[in-house]
């Protein structure tokens, strides 16, 4: 590691601000292994930069000055669209077979499918690994040893998600049949997206450990995009969400993800009709 002298300070701040320009956002994380200092040092680079105005600080890392990053916390957000974000979980459910292993990412549709695990005595044995701590707690109040919950550790994001170096690597040396994913935002060109960069790359992470990856996202969430893409629709093998998405949102949904599920948010638990299960012919 070298010295952190004043023009090797420069250079940093030279590297941190072309990081910014390429990407739009820079993660301390990855900022410490490419430039190689302490986690410290660049903390103290991105307070300078800060100063000057030609970034702003985030959770994890930093953004341009103009980036939006707001992201509400996990109470606030578990009140908009309940009743699709249930009709999701219950959808979502169904997906999910006894024996098999799945990963469940921070968010509050993701912690209505945890509840809907939990109840669901059909659905053992069963494991289930989260960085939501909303999602394992959901999970152990269960109290049923069939039902094998692993957390990982890690930071705490105000969505109440655990992410940082120490979750992605624990996440990276598991293997799961499915992974069950939040998105703060969706949308065809961007994809999937989130405001804190780091929960992005824990969801990276929970992408690549997966055999089957389903996003669970409800009409608000579209057309909106966060900070951080952390996955293309074309990743997604099923998507899952309401039927108050508009019809022209249903078939570009159809078009750029393996599978389209359609929840009925207006029925309590009627069945869902197989003409609103189709995608694309499946890989």
């Amino acid at each position: 590691m070298c010295q952190d002298g004043v023009m090797l300070a420069t250079q940093r701040h030279e590297r941190i601000l072309a990081g910014l320009r390429d990407h739009g956002a820079v993660r301390i994380a990855d900022l410490t292994q490419d430039l190689g200092v302490s986690d410290m040092t660049v903390r103290r680079d991105l307070a300078e930069l800060a100063e000057q105005g030609l970034l702003r600080k985030v959770h994890g890392g930093a953004v341009s000055p103009q980036a939006t990053s707001h992201e509400p916390g996990f109470e606030a957000k578990s009140t908009i669209a309940l009743a699709e974000k249930r009709a999701i979980a219950r959808a979502a459910v169904r997906l999910v077979s006894p024996g098999s292993s799945i990963a469940l990412s921070a968010g509050t549709t993701t912690h209505l499918l945890a509840v809907e695990i939990a109840a669901d005595q059909r659905l053992r044995p069963l494991t289930v690994v989260t960085n939501s701590l909303p999602v394992a707690d959901a999970l152990h109040r269960a109290g049923d040893p069939r039902l094998e919950t692993v957390l990982t550790g890690g930071s705490r994001t105000p969505s109440d998600a655990l992410v940082g170096p120490l979750t992605e690597a624990a996440l990276a040396s598991l293997r799961v049949d499915q992974t069950f994913l939040g998105a703060h935002g969706v949308s065809v060109e961007a994809g999937l997206t989130t405001p804190n960069l780091d929960e992005a790359a824990t969801n990276r992470v929970l992408v690549a450990i997966a055999g089957q990856t389903v996003v669970l996202a409800d009409r608000s969430k579209w057309h909106t995009t966060g900070l951080s893409v952390f996955a293309r629709l074309d990743q997604v093998d099923v998507l899952v969400t309401d039927d108050a998405l508009p019809a022209q949102d249903q078939e570009a949904a159809r078009d750029a993800v393996e599978r389209l599920v359609v929840a009925p948010a207006n029925q309590t638990h009627s069945p869902l009709p197989d003409d609103t299960q189709d995608g694309r012919t499946s890989r």
